[in-house]
């Protein structure tokens, strides 16, 4: 089928030749394309929109094949959170307790730790030994539901919530697993030892615990002391090191106690030279090593991960590390390791590699996901790439036989080797009647629950196939043959008909009406013509309105758009015309066309006619055959009938404010009569002037007065020059470092007005005169200076410019001046020893200057959104010499090049006059005042904008803002880690990340040099600087501190 634009133009070809009242039935059904031929399945990629009869690609496709009854419903099938046999349990992450799920594991196929844990006493279940509301309430009777639910339940995962709320765990943050690891063991040791049972007082002991000692040696006497402890755990450095041996070798080295840390000796009463080193003494069947890959990084403050790689065996001979050995077991096989993805200490995802205890397959626990791996071996090396998004700067270390490298383990699980398996009645692990019963109950539910998710996806699929029998059966119906009854029924309607994943509603047309309750022409292409039998089996299932039959082509709508088509094509031959007619010479009277009208008459006609096109008011045309005739007059009737309430902007171009002809003789053309007379037809209101039409007297008469006007400005604007030339031209100027011989006074004006008065002498025609000086910005409400002479040496003053007395007199004559403000010097001295004195008048107002001095301060201490720059200084020499502009450290170089500048004459609007570098403030009572910077002293003009070097970036900040948020702010603009920035500011440096800018003196405007450190090796630590944390507080607050 032919495109949308292709379609619309063809239904309306007709009225080239078609009058409105000419118009018949035919020409109605051609509107609204009732005769366009329905497309056929396959012709069409996507639905004709411009094709009422096209009846494709509306979303059949999906009804008219064999249709597979799972598309029916949008319900997973409950057997796929069915346990599948020979499986383990999985666990729910419910946010970030991923690494509480993977201790949770290791712990379940501890065999006799689960043994234990259910043979606790457990009076409460006792009492609710028939009764069916038991719920777990302590943390122990929370272990054992869970762990029995892990052993026998049918779900696929179970959800752990009772527990980590019974613990009092923040599901949305990522904790210490390792620190998790010792306090809930340390909870479990407690809780275990309050049991009657003498067998379970010391399981936790029996299981984890080995004893070492820390023995010292003095070097002196050779006297040694040993101090016993328990572990339950060892902790190994794993930095510097490749293989777990060398790390084991380290934790039980030797340490020299000298200098500053001697050893106290109890035999030679003195501090010694010593050594200290600790002594394996026995160890526990479980061998908990925790290689210490989170570590605290003392620059950022933060904690940081080691991604180093590790290799460990699988047997691990542990006889070598013991002092004595006797009958100690020490050979150990690798039961489990825990790995954490990710190369953030405060992000990533913890997963458990464990051992069947029983069977001796390896699996990998991953949250609800439980994956077997093939044979009986341990498989890391799909864990070592996923979640690493940064290049690794070493290659993985090739791993001998019985050897397995990591840089991700960060556990490491020994079983004594042979320990599960020598005693056939540790291996059986039965689960207690009282806890099988709560399992019972909850695999009732589960067996419920997935009986009711059945009979939905029944219901859904039910459902569906009586949908797919309808659509069937009306789609084949829904074609209208030639001939026969139609409606037309909104496409949108049919598409979510056709759509089951929607609801269908009621059917509505009544966004398709025009004004006259019938079918708009222009909704023709969103609405599809269907027969009228399927249109009654719709309506009858759905119902809704109105009804839009055969009887619902508006003659009234085609009529008027018939009319307002002609009137474009009228417009467009009349547009030629008149392009052409306009480049003629003229002859005979003409007519005054503003230029700017004359270049947009069409689109102005063209609106005009597009928005009577639109308009919903019923038509004034008649159906009777009575109406337009074909000659032009009639023509013109029927333009002001659509024009009459035209955009009156036509030839307004060259009306002036009193409603004459424009003098302005540039913004309009004369045209010929011709041409007025067929502009005139289709703005018929539009202002009309003739060739001999009379300029605005009163413009004219205003031109005069300006011209006059301007030649007094430019009058005045000389005599005021030359009376002040020294001013202008800013030469021979007074200055307060070193006071002129020959007066002791000087006088102030603002700078503001001799700015203003510069503006008027260069461009008299264009500024307006100044009249007034407006001494009042420099004094306080009471009418005292604000500044003292001084505070004016020290660079107080920005905004004011001195006068030699002889110049004031020629302002106080010029001027209207409101305050005279001067400068005396009371006693003249020809020496340097500073003996003269001067004063102001008016006399400094001390208590305005305080106020303005502290509001001044707090100014610069508080504020939001201000600038500051950053400047990155270059420490490498050859860089220096290359690009000295990038070592911006200091500004002497720039300021020296800027005072060449100065002294050679250069000029800048932004510079100004004398040492007085300042920013207006306003005090609290409205008194205006100025902030003040220090100039070098010579009267050198400095200027106000800051110039940025190459290197240099401008930072958005707030005073409340702290040194860590900037340095992050910094980190993008620079790419240098925070960790890496040494800030300072004006030679001090800024170290306190937890201060804000305000207490660290950083101001509007301010300099901050920026040195960054080598790069470090594990660049991926940037990730954690982008996370600004709050304090850490571990498991504060939680039940595995008590709360």
């Amino acid at each position: 089928m032919a495109p949308r634009v292709q379609l619309e133009k063809a239904a309306w070809r007709w009225v080239e030749s078609v009058k409105p009242e000419e118009i018949k039935q035919e020409h109605i059904e051609l509107a609204y394309r009732i005769n366009l031929p329905a497309c056929k399945r396959g012709a069409c990629r996507r639905n004709c929109r411009g094709n009422p009869n096209c009846l494709v690609g509306i979303g059949e496709q999906a009804w008219l094949g064999e249709i597979d009854e799972n598309v029916f419903h949008n319900i997973d099938d409950p057997n796929s959170e069915r346990r599948d046999k020979n499986t383990f349990v999985g666990l729910t992450n419910l946010g970030a307790t991923c690494y509480v799920n993977t201790f949770l594991q290791v712990w379940f196929h501890n065999l006799e730790l689960r043994r234990s844990l259910y043979q606790c006493h457990n009076s409460r279940a006792e009492e609710h030994n028939i009764q069916s509301d038991y719920e777990p309430q302590s943390i122990c009777e929370h272990l054992q539901y869970l762990f029995a639910l892990l052993q026998n339940s049918n779900r696929k995962y179970i959800d752990p919530s009772g527990l980590v709320k019974a613990l009092g765990l923040d599901t949305g943050q990522q904790q210490d697993a390792q620190e998790f690891s010792k306090l809930f063991l340390s909870l479990l040791e407690d809780t275990l030892s309050k049991q009657k049972n003498p067998s379970l007082q010391n399981v936790i002991q029996q299981q984890f615990c080995g004893q070492f000692s820390y023995v010292t040696e003095c070097n002196q006497c050779g006297r040694s002391s040993a101090l016993p402890s328990r572990f339950y755990e060892l902790e190994l450095n794993i930095q510097g090191h490749k293989n777990l041996s060398k790390c084991i070798t380290e934790f039980l080295k030797e340490e020299k106690l000298d200098d500053d840390n001697r050893y106290f000796c109890e035999s030679c009463q003195s501090k010694q030279n010593a050594t200290r080193r600790i002594k394996l003494h026995s160890l526990p069947s479980t061998l908990n090593l925790q290689l210490m890959r989170f570590v605290f990084d003392r620059q950022t403050g933060h904690k940081k991960k080691l991604n180093t790689f590790i290799g460990f065996p699988e047997q691990l001979d542990m006889g070598p590390f013991l002092e004595d050995k006797q009958d100690q077991k020490c050979i150990y096989e690798l039961s489990a390791v825990l790995i954490h993805r990710g190369i953030s200490a405060y992000s990533g995802h913890y997963i458990a590699h464990v051992k069947d205890a029983l069977i001796g397959d390896w699996y990998k626990f991953n949250d609800e996901e439980i994956e077997k791996m093939e044979g009986k071996k341990l498989q890391l090396g799909v864990e070592e790439d996923i979640g690493d998004t940064v290049k690794s700067q070493s290659r993985k270390p090739k791993c001998s036989k019985g050897y397995h490298c990591s840089r991700n383990a960060y556990m490491l699980v020994y079983k004594i080797q042979g320990e599960e398996t020598s005693d056939p009645t540790t291996t059986n692990v039965e689960v207690p009647p009282f806890l099988q019963r709560l399992v019972d109950q909850d695999n009732r539910k589960f067996e419920e629950w997935c009986t009711e998710m059945a009979d939905m996806r029944k219901q859904s699929v039910d459902k569906g196939k009586a949908k797919h029998e309808e659509v069937k059966k009306l789609y084949t119906l829904l074609s209208a043959r030639d001939g026969e009854q139609y409606d037309f029924i909104p496409t949108d309607w049919l598409k979510k008909w056709l759509d089951d994943s929607t609801v269908s509603k009621e059917i509505d047309s009544s966004l398709f009406l025009c004004s006259h309750g019938k079918l708009h022409p222009d909704k023709v292409g969103e609405v599809k013509r269907i027969s009228f039998q399927a249109a009654n089996l719709l309506y009858e299932r759905y119902g809704g309105g109105p009804r839009l039959d055969g009887s619902s082509l508006c003659r009234e709508c085609v009529s008027q758009q018939c009319r307002v088509l002609r009137l474009k094509n009228q417009l467009s031959e009349d547009f030629k015309e008149v392009s052409n007619l306009v480049k003629r010479s003229i002859s005979g009277e003409g007519y005054w066309v503003g230029k700017a009208s004359l270049r947009s008459w069409r689109q102005l006609a063209l609106e005009q006619l597009e928005e009577d096109e639109h308009e919903t008011k019923p038509s004034n045309c008649q159906t009777n055959g009575q109406g337009l005739h074909s000659n032009n007059k009639d023509f013109a009737s029927d333009l002001s009938e659509v024009l009459e309430d035209e955009m009156k902007t036509f030839n307004e171009d060259i009306v002036c404010s009193h409603g004459g002809l424009s003098i302005l003789e540039t913004e309009r053309k004369l045209v010929s009569t011709e041409v007025w007379t067929k502009l005139r037809k289709y703005f018929p209101k539009s202002p009309k002037f003739s060739q001999n039409q009379e300029l605005c007297q009163q413009c004219l008469t205003l031109e005069q007065e300006e011209k006059d006007n301007e030649a007094v400005s430019k009058m005045m604007a000389l005599d005021q020059k030359s009376q002040l030339l020294n001013l202008f031209h800013e030469k021979n100027r007074p200055t307060l470092t070193k006071w002129p011989q020959g007066t002791d006074v000087l006088y102030i004006v603002p700078l503001f007005f001799v700015d203003e008065w510069k503006k008027f002498i260069r461009r008299p025609t264009k500024s307006s005169p100044v009249s007034n000086v407006g001494n009042t910005l420099l004094l306080c409400p009471h009418g005292g200076f604000m500044f003292s002479y001084e505070s004016l040496i020290n660079g107080e003053a920005q905004h004011v410019t001195l006068l030699w007395p002889d110049e004031w007199e020629v302002i106080s004559r010029l001027f209207i001046v409101d305050h005279s403000i001067s400068i005396h010097c009371l006693k003249q001295s020809t020496s340097n020893d500073g003996s003269a004195q001067f004063t102001t008048r008016p006399e400094l107002c001390w208590e305005c200057r305080e106020s303005f001095l502290f509001q001044q301060q707090r100014d610069l201490r508080e504020y939001t959104q201000a600038t500051i720059y950053i400047r990155k200084v270059i420490e490498d020499k050859g860089m220096q010499d290359a690009a000295p502009e990038l070592n911006a450290s200091s500004s002497e170089a720039e300021e020296e090049r800027e005072e060449h500048r100065k002294l050679d004459g250069g000029t800048d609007p932004d510079f100004s006059q004398l040492q007085d570098n300042a920013k207006r403030l306003k005090l609290s009572d409205g008194a205006a005042l100025f902030v003040t910077n220090v100039t070098k002293p010579g009267g050198i003009r400095r200027s106000t904008r800051h110039r940025k070097l190459r290197g240099e970036k401008a930072l958005i900040v707030s005073a409340n803002q702290t040194l860590k948020e900037l340095k992050i702010q910094i980190m993008h603009a620079f790419s240098v880690a925070p960790f890496d920035q040494n800030l300072s500011i004006n030679g001090k440096g800024l170290t306190d990340d937890s201060a804000t800018l305000g207490n660290l003196g950083v101001i509007p405007d301010s300099i901050i040099c920026l040195k960054a450190d080598e790069p470090i090796a594990d660049y991926a630590a940037m990730d954690d600087a982008y996370q600004v944390r709050a304090p850490e507080e571990g498991f504060k607050g939680t039940g595995l501190l008590g709360h």
